[in-house]
């Protein structure tokens, strides 16, 4: 089966006590978060941080979208109270549209 790949940026509030506490938080991230993730069609999901910019590279299996993902979200009430939990530390990018928060970025090279 092919694999998708994605890249997504966010920032941090630029705080780092606030920083740390979301580091913290993905160092046990809840079961109810990591089922959804793997029932969504990702296989691989990894962050990165510097400073307070977030970097999230998804591999995801041939069925996944965005949108399926969305609406599975939207209809799970733990991934609503963590995602409503991660605003107390995120916060969008000067670019992002309206209510919109990982944005998808663009690959530009590739060897």
């Amino acid at each position: 089966m092919s694999t998708q790949k994605f890249c997504l940026a966010l920032d941090l509030k630029d705080d780092q006590k606030l920083i740390e506490e979301y580091k913290e938080l993905h160092q046990n991230v809840w079961p109810e978060i990591i089922k959804s993730i793997k029932d969504s069609g990702i296989t691989v999901l990894d962050i990165y941080c510097s400073g307070n910019r977030l970097f999230m590279i998804i591999e995801a299996n041939a069925d996944f979208t965005f949108h399926k993902k969305s609406e599975m979200d939207a209809n799970n009430e733990k991934v609503q109270e963590w995602e409503t939990l991660m605003w107390k530390f995120q916060q969008a990018l000067p670019w992002a549209k309206q209510g919109e928060k990982w944005v998808l970025m663009d690959k530009i090279f590739e060897l």
